[in-house]
């Protein structure tokens, strides 16, 4: 578990970032367990993580970045009730900057990255790459959540959450929709895990990618075999 405290921010910013990520706790309380306030505190720590490594984030507005990471799924809920039509992306740019303001943001520049970074989060998104360091730092932070362990394990428990199949053929996965009977973790692995390291935006994201997307790349082979696929 992140333990905000020991973030690189101001203390009053500390205090802020206490106070948002109670109000955001308290929103994913019931939200499914692939996109809870469980994965919301490991981006938390992805994006620390990541800023710490990179030169580019010594210019970054960090409070921003971090509010942004605990804000990024606050629409999910939303999107689950409405099977996908709702983008969770678009949603939680709309409803993120009250939230912040409620938690003690108030400086514009700081809230209109916040805005930025969360509609720019998402690997499907509509609104181009990111562009701003906190921005692409925000991105590779949630992605990374999305290959190795964690990332079979939330792509499980998805495919589940919907009711689709536990696995199924290349040609099956491909050929189903989102949130579709075919939507299975084998089908996420194809469209999104294993595109993730090219799609990362900074240095240290695209290495911690890496490492993480061999273990996924054998668990499915290893999948393929048991279930003679």
């Amino acid at each position: 578990m992140m333990n905000i405290k020991s973030l690189p921010v101001a203390p009053d910013d500390i205090e802020r970032l206490e106070k948002l990520a109670g109000i955001v706790r308290e929103k994913l309380q019931n939200a499914p367990g692939c996109h809870d306030w469980d994965h919301t505190t490991r981006v938390l720590r992805n994006a620390a993580e990541i800023a710490a490594a990179i030169p580019d984030a010594q210019t970054a507005n960090l409070a921003a970045l971090f509010a942004a990471a605990l804000l990024h799924d606050i629409a999910r809920p939303e999107e689950f009730e409405s099977n996908g039509k709702t983008c969770h992306a678009e949603l939680g740019a709309e409803i993120a900057p009250d939230i912040a303001r409620k938690a003690g943001f108030d400086n514009s520049d700081t809230l209109h990255l916040i805005t930025s970074c969360v509609r720019k989060h998402r690997y499907r998104g509509k609104h181009g790459p990111p562009t701003s360091i906190e921005e692409k730092i925000l991105f590779d932070a949630d992605k990374l959540d999305s290959v190795g362990a964690i990332g079979v394990a939330r792509a499980i428990h998805f495919s589940g959450k919907i009711g689709s199949k536990l696995h199924n053929s290349k040609s099956e996965a491909l050929a189903s929709e989102s949130y579709g009977e075919g939507d299975s973790a084998y089908r996420e692995f194809l469209v999104k895990m294993r595109h993730i390291p090219e799609r990362m935006t900074t240095p240290e994201g695209k290495r911690l990618a890496n490492k993480r997307l061999a273990f996924t790349a054998k668990f499915f082979e290893e999948l393929d075999k048991e279930t003679g696929l």
